[in-house]
């Protein structure tokens, strides 16, 4: 019998590239979780994101950061929040969210669903405003907007995470031309 061992992949290969001011890389190591709330439950909800991830609920469109995991809270839609946070077992993340929030909430491990990128740097603006349809400057977007969008006919969700930086994430099944999209704009955009 064959002996053979499996071991994991990113999606995207850990790409990374600078053009010039603007680097693009592949980020791993974070788990995504949807937490739903139960219908009616929006005040236990409310109370179990407070008690087990140290956090406020964000309304639609934004973001908080929690206590616990590292982790960033984000406003997907009215009765649906993504929980982005550092994995402390990677197998457990549903569970890990569970954990925390008990029965008041609905929860699905999308981490293995998402591809995410973060794009960093001066000019990063010029870059995105190629392909993204979201006005990105500072008032209409600040540090911890987020909001969902297409680019290049895929489906993005865009988190400004830095003054000049935002995470990416775009469906696992079409990364490889998300990630070709992007860079391309860079690329044309680096000065």
């Amino acid at each position: 019998m064959a002996e053979f061992a499996l071991a994991p992949r990113s999606t995207l290969g850990g790409y990374a590239e600078t053009f010039g001011s603007v680097t693009l890389a592949e980020v791993t190591g974070l788990a995504l979780v949807s937490a739903a709330v139960p219908n009616g439950g929006d005040d236990a909800f409310a109370a179990a994101l407070a008690e087990g991830l140290g956090a406020a609920r964000p309304a639609t469109g934004d973001s908080v950061a929690g206590d616990r995991y590292g982790a960033r809270l984000l406003g997907m839609q009215p009765d649906q929040i993504f929980i982005l946070f550092e994995e402390p077992d990677p197998n457990r993340a549903a569970e890990t969210v569970a954990d925390a929030l008990g029965p008041d909430a609905y929860v699905t491990d999308q981490s293995d669903s998402w591809a995410m990128l973060r794009i960093a740097g001066a000019g990063v603006r010029a870059a995105l405003e190629r392909i993204c349809m979201l006005d990105l400057d500072d008032a209409a977007f600040p540090e911890g907007r987020v909001a969902r969008t297409v680019m290049e006919h895929l489906a993005v969700i865009v988190l400004r995470d830095g003054a000049d930086s935002f995470l990416l994430m775009s469906p696992r099944s079409s990364a490889r031309s998300f990630l070709h999209a992007v860079a391309v704009s860079v690329e044309n955009t680096a000065g």
